[in-house]
């Protein structure tokens, strides 16, 4: 991440925390396209989601139970599926071009499979 300083936490070396912040800003990006009308709507639902993602992977990072990892981790992987959601909703409204909305999805997708795995681990499950 550019804008560090020079303190680390821990989180910030987990690979799923750096892509779930890469796509809060790219999510910012796309919704400053979006008309006025949608400040309260899309936009704002796009954005807290979005930042939600990396917020709750960081407080699951903290916590000492694997249960308690667990669970921010599937609110992480809830915020993802809004996200998917809501992006479809505006490409179907005109507001995301097909090509970044495939785009977005792909960012996604992954990002659920990271966190299905680090869940997962974190319950002690076998794969």
């Amino acid at each position: 991440m550019n804008e560090r300083s020079g303190v680390e936490f821990g989180f910030e070396k987990l690979e799923v925390w750096q892509k779930a912040v890469a796509l809060a800003t790219t999510l910012y990006s796309v919704t400053k396209s979006f008309p006025r009308e949608e400040l309260f709507g899309l936009t704002m639902q796009l954005r807290r989601a979005g930042v939600s993602v990396p917020a709750n992977i960081a407080e699951g990072n903290s916590r000492s139970s694997g249960k308690e990892k667990a669970h921010f981790l599937q609110i992480a992987y809830g915020s993802l599926c809004e996200i998917a959601t809501m992006l479809q909703i505006a490409a179907l409204q005109g507001l995301v071009s097909a090509e970044t909305n495939e785009h977005v999805r792909v960012e996604i997708s992954d990002l659920c499979r990271m966190l299905s795995g680090l869940r997962r681990a974190s319950l002690g499950k076998k794969e």
